[in-house]
């Protein structure tokens, strides 16, 4: 009987206790924002994945941050293989492909390289370069 009358004593405290541990949740976690504002989305570039369609199993996405230094360059490559798109947020950079040259400043979408793109990229400043790439590849 005794442990019949201190179950009922200890429910209220079990029901303070949840209701503590429920309100200090939703303290914690303001209600969701359901507009957009503040935001500027810059110019949009894009890249048709459609030549790739064929073959997606066991591609993933990526996102990565390369830091060029001063002379820094990545390489003759082609693109064939791997469509990505790069933003430049730091530095200057230049990007090589046949036929010529396009120099990039801070905000640039530095490439967007699908099928047929051989091109390689170089930091002729004298500050370290940062780029973001996102690909789509094969690991």
């Amino acid at each position: 009987m005794e442990s019949k009358h201190l179950l009922v004593r200890s429910i209220p405290t079990c029901l303070a206790v949840t209701a503590f541990f429920a309100s200090a949740s939703a303290m914690a976690q303001p209600a969701p924002i359901r507009e957009t504002k503040g935001v500027e989305i810059s110019h949009v570039e894009s890249l048709d994945l459609s030549p790739w369609a064929h073959d997606t199993k066991g591609r993933q996405l990526r996102i990565r941050k390369l830091v060029f230094q001063p002379g820094g360059v990545v390489g003759l490559h082609s693109h064939d293989d791997r469509p990505d798109a790069s933003y430049l947020v730091q530095g200057e950079l230049t990007e090589y492909r046949e036929g010529g040259y396009v120099k990039r400043r801070p905000g640039d979408t530095v490439h967007t390289a699908g099928k047929n793109v051989t091109h390689w990229v170089a930091n002729e400043g004298n500050v370290p370069a940062v780029l973001i790439v996102v690909d789509v590849f094969k690991p």
